[in-house]
Order: C-alpha cells, then sequence, then structure tokens
C-alpha cells in the first residue's frame, strides 16, 4: 500500500485510468465481433458497424489504450472482411 499522499492519488489515478482502459478495449472487443459475425447480404449495416469500430480502434490507438500496429492491423483484417462479404453478396 502506498504511504505518502502522491502515491495514494497516483494509485487513484492509475485505477481509473485502467478501468477507462478495460472499457475502451472491451467495446472494442464487442464492435469486433459485430463486424465478424455479421449476415452476408446487409451491406448497409456492415458498413456502419465497420465504421464505428475503426473509430474507436484510431481512438485506442492515438490514446495508445492500444499499441498502433495492433490497431492498424485489426483495422486492416475487418476492412478485408467488410471487402470479402461485400464481395459475397
Amino acid at each position: 500500500m502506498p504511504h505518502t499522499r502522491s502515491a495514494k492519488k497516483n494509485l487513484r489515478k492509475s485505477e481509473k485510468r485502467r478501468a477507462l482502459n478495460r472499457a475502451a478495449l472491451r467495446d472494442i472487443t464487442l464492435l469486433v465481433k459485430n463486424v465478424r459475425n455479421a449476415p452476408v447480404g446487409s451491406t448497409e449495416e456492415l458498413q456502419k458497424q465497420f465504421n464505428l469500430a475503426a473509430s474507436k480502434i484510431d481512438k485506442a490507438g492515438a490514446k495508445r489504450t492500444m499499441h498502433a500496429n495492433k490497431a492498424s492491423r485489426l483495422k486492416s483484417q475487418l476492412s478485408q472482411i467488410l471487402n470479402k462479404k461485400t464481395a459475397a453478396k
């Protein structure tokens, strides 16, 4: 346990940041699942889901919640899935 006031404050800050980061990553995971499990025929809905996921992924990469390379790799994978599902229509 921290002893000094500044150490206690740093602990509070890190717990708060950890909760926010975990929530952001959980949201990204759910959005990625929505894109991957979307039916093949609904292109407009799939495009909306992809745009939302890409936006969240970009924000997480910019804030360093997620590594920048992982963010770009994930967006690339999702765009490939999007292209396959829209081409299969």
